[in-house]
């Protein structure tokens, strides 16, 4: 896949927590992205770095095979060159995690 650039797959989301059943259907889609390799950029926002048109696609479908029942799921793809003009307005860049490119072995 030569002219693939690294992209990012932000997953936003807010579902509902008042019942029990509500809160262990959040756990559980919340434990998939983590279990898929997504870190936490805030609450309810999650990101992944991909490196082919084909693990975007798997991603999709994860999503789509543990989505909850209720709520709102929102997935957005942008390369990793949009994703590294994002401005801070309150706050900092946290770099405890290693999640760039820097970090991908290609074999």
């Amino acid at each position: 896949m030569s002219g693939f650039r690294f992209m990012r797959v932000l997953v936003f989301f807010d579902l509902p927590t008042l019942t029990n059943e509500d809160k262990k259907n959040y756990r559980q889609f919340r434990k998939s992205l983590v279990k898929n390799g997504f870190i936490m950029l805030q609450e309810s926002v999650y990101c992944k770095l991909i490196t082919s048109p084909s693990v975007e696609h798997s991603v999709r479908n994860m999503l789509d095979k543990n989505k909850p029942p209720k709520g709102l799921v929102q997935l957005l793809s942008v390369t990793e060159k949009q994703y590294s003009k994002m401005d801070f307005i309150v706050g900092e860049y946290c770099g405890e995690v290693i999640d760039n490119e820097e970090r991908v072995i290609v074999l």
